[in-house]
């Protein structure tokens, strides 16, 4: 594996694998590599070669009361683990190198970004599109894997990849969970052992969504009053937002029609965690994906 520190190198490499048709895989990351990482990095060898992983914690996604400073940073871990996995580059570039001096530019995805988590966390999104859209000018990917667990974060990085004519196309791939059903995430690091086991408590609400479902609940009023009840029995666990949204135009609807997300952050002591589950029309009735 090469591992690769400056834009420059990376974009001599991507215009090598141009020029010889390889179809380019792109697995963005801040780092602190788990689980969930490893699957995206598996799809991503499954349908390409070669394959980038990136590696850069990005200050313009965390506003100024968030957890830049103490986000875990495991390079040499995370090096060791791509190495394993087979992984043909590493491109870790620091922010000096991706926001040099005079840095002006933002994107924005105007309508998706600004209502639950870009409502709870302002201009974290605006953080998220840009560094992306500067990963995807640099390492020109044919395809890019990201996590279902940031449900919108992928839906704003599809609608901008549409909107300007983007040849990276993107995947997004299941949620990976813990055998009691936390989602991974690198901050569940965080996480005490009575908060770890508190964390829990958010795809079980999830679940109860699911099982209202199943009995024949439509009304997503009633379904977000099951999810708060399951999430009450927990007091380590305080509610941000939750709601059920239309997939396309993340707008809450009143009952169920169409596909559709659950989504809903929480802190559990003073870790925020984000989950959601995925509700598709089944003929007559509703999947649920947690």
């Amino acid at each position: 594996m090469e591992t690769i520190h400056t834009i420059e190198w990376m974009k001599q490499i991507a215009r090598e694998n141009r020029v010889h048709e390889r179809v380019l895989g792109l697995v963005p990351t801040m780092g602190a590599l788990h689980e969930g990482h490893f699957s995206l990095i598996g799809a991503a060898q499954r349908e390409c070669a070669p394959v980038v992983v990136s590696l850069f914690v990005n200050p313009k996604q965390f506003g100024p009361a968030e957890d830049l400073n103490k986000y875990p940073r495991t390079l040499e871990a995370d090096r060791a683990a791509l190495e394993a996995l087979g992984v043909d580059y590493l491109f870790a570039p620091s922010a000096q190198e991706m926001y040099p001096p005079g840095f002006r530019s933002a994107v924005v995805v105007e309508g998706l970004s600004d209502r639950l988590e870009g409502r709870s966390r302002p201009g974290h999104f605006r953080g998220v599109t840009t560094v992306v859209l500067k990963l995807f000018e640099i390492v020109q990917p044919r395809f890019a894997y990201f996590g279902r667990k940031d449900a919108q974060q992928a839906r704003l990085i599809r609608q901008m990849s549409a909107d300007l004519n983007l040849d990276t196309d993107v995947v997004v791939c299941p949620i990976v969970r813990e055998a009691d059903g936390l989602a991974l995430s690198s901050r569940n690091v965080y996480l005490s052992g009575e908060d770890r086991r508190a964390a829990a408590t958010l795809s079980r609400s999830l679940a109860a969504v699911r099982d209202e479902i199943a009995k024949g609940e439509r009304d997503t009023g009633r379904l977000l009053d099951a999810l708060r009840r399951a999430l009450a029995t927990e007091p380590r666990v305080a509610l941000d937002y939750a709601e059920i949204v239309d997939n396309e135009s993340l707008e809450p609807v009143a009952s169920l029609r169409g596909t559709c997300y659950v989504l809903l952050a929480a802190k559990v002591s003073e870790t925020r965690l984000i989950d959601n589950a995925l509700i598709e029309p089944d003929g007559d009735s509703f999947c649920v994906t947690l």
